[in-house]
């Protein structure tokens, strides 16, 4: 599993032009799924993404979570996030899970973030989605599960 986390002022999902999902201070998570991730995987990557210390305390050092500040958090699956551009100039998507195993995880996941902190918001799974954020700072984190 790979996470692209981003610190964010406000961030936002619109489809077909209508917002169906926002957020104010706190943070986006893009996440991509491979086949075989496990739920092991997915509860790692859940505590981990809340629990990243990227949020200033008083004295300005990035020293709180997403739920230490009372953030919200903003879940987009991104398959992409899986694309391998070593060869050619088209990128191959072969790591990304296929459409239902991805549904799947990406359920569990969202459903495993929200259990955890009840201010969380997601995106529309498989939908063309324009994703409207103001990258706070800025910060923005790549968390690959593969890379412990």
């Amino acid at each position: 599993m790979r996470t692209v986390v981003q610190r964010v002022s406000e961030a936002s999902v619109v489809v077909d032009g209508r917002t169906i999902a926002s957020i104010g201070r706190g943070i986006l998570v893009l996440a991509a799924f491979r086949s075989g991730d496990t739920p092991e995987d997915l509860d790692w990557m859940a505590r981990k993404c809340l629990d990243l210390r990227i949020f200033e305390d008083d004295a300005g050092k990035m020293n709180l979570s997403v739920m230490e500040i009372d953030g919200e958090v903003l879940v987009v699956s991104q398959f992409t996030l899986y694309g391998n551009c070593r060869k050619g100039r088209r990128p191959a998507y072969t790591d990304s899970a296929p459409g239902p195993e991805a549904l799947r995880l990406y359920r569990e996941f969202v459903d495993n973030i929200s259990a955890r902190w009840p201010k969380t918001a997601e995106g529309e799974f498989g939908a063309m989605m324009k994703i409207k954020l103001v990258n706070d700072g800025p910060v923005t984190l790549i968390v690959d599960r593969e890379m412990r």
